[in-house]
């Protein structure tokens, strides 16, 4: 069902595309708008992982380099049953993280510094699982493109005008369609692109709840990230605005309205729904006093130190 909704998901846009490239081409401008939508759904599905990685100066790490969050992260992967993807380490000090990549055997997971710095063990774990929830759902695969197809469709709406003015042009739709082209197209390509992220970001926080174990872990870290995250300023984010999405935690802003505006669901209803996932499942969210309470990972969850300190 979620491969039929993808396909579903990837033909709208390309209609969309499509039918922005009718209004300032006509039928040729269709077709050109059409052949650029399958090359950069090409571009998009063997490189997306590359290039998002590029835009946020991510390194990899291993197990020498990093071993205590390479190790959680190889530890969630087993009990999500995946492939162990790439892991990456961003060098900013907003607490943030994503994962990307084409399928789950060419996935990667990245975290901020200011993620790894900032959180406890647990918290890593549940935002890590969260990642690997949308790995595992295929959601960083159509996010991709989608993000793709709505930056190109944009595009195209800022090209309208001029095409639309050429005396030359013999498209039927004349000024008005140059002016959909322009506002309506990219508006709607954003309400889509922001309803896909939004949606999935609720089966990625439920099922990333169940490969880490605790619900309230990741509850505890998105309040962590979504207060760091209005404190500090995502300078790559910032640039790349079309990636804002992929976040656990929308990195270019605080904003808190839960509507097609915003490019997540607001924090406080995941928290909400984490937590009545805890209650459901009747696990607490502290350890009993004087007894450590190994993560699903194996370790005691005592603070950590990494080269990234």
């Amino acid at each position: 069902m979620n491969l039929v909704r993808t396909a579903m998901l990837i033909a709208l846009m390309t209609a969309l595309f499509m039918g922005v490239g009718y209004l300032i081409g006509g039928t040729g401008g269709m077709m050109i708008a059409l052949v650029i939508a399958m090359v950069m759904n090409g571009v998009s599905y063997w490189n997306s992982d590359k290039m998002v990685l590029k835009m946020h100066h991510a390194v990899e790490v291993d197990a020498r380099t990093a071993p205590e969050f390479y190790r959680i992260v190889e530890d969630l992967a087993h009990n999500a049953g995946l492939p162990m993807p790439r892991v990456y380490v961003i060098r900013n000090a907003q607490p943030n993280a994503f994962a990307t990549g084409r399928n789950p055997e060419n996935a990667a997971v990245a975290a901020s510094t200011g993620l790894l710095e900032a959180l406890s063990d647990e918290e890593v774990a549940a935002v890590m699982a969260h990642e690997l929830a949308h790995v595992q759902n295929r959601d960083t695969l159509i996010m991709t493109i989608t993000a793709t197809l709505a930056g190109a469709i944009s595009m195209l709406g800022n090209f309208a005008l001029f095409f639309g003015g050429n005396r030359n042009n013999n498209n039927p739709f004349g000024f008005i369609g140059v002016l959909v082209a322009m506002l309506v197209a990219p508006f709607a390509a954003m309400l889509v692109q922001m309803s896909i992220s939004r949606t999935r970001e609720y089966a990625a926080d439920r099922r990333g709840a169940e490969i880490c174990g605790n619900p309230l872990w990741l509850a505890s870290a998105l309040k962590k990230i979504a207060m760091g995250a209005r404190r500090v300023v995502n300078e790559d984010a910032e640039r790349n605005p079309a990636t804002a999405h992929m976040f656990i935690i929308n990195p270019l802003n605080g904003q808190r309205m839960d509507s097609l505006f915003s490019t997540h669901p607001a924090t406080e209803n995941r928290i909400a729904a984490l937590e009545a996932m805890a209650g459901e499942m009747a696990v607490s969210r502290t350890r009993p006093a004087g007894e450590p309470q190994p993560g699903p990972w194996g370790r005691d969850g005592a603070g950590r130190k990494g080269p990234w300190s």
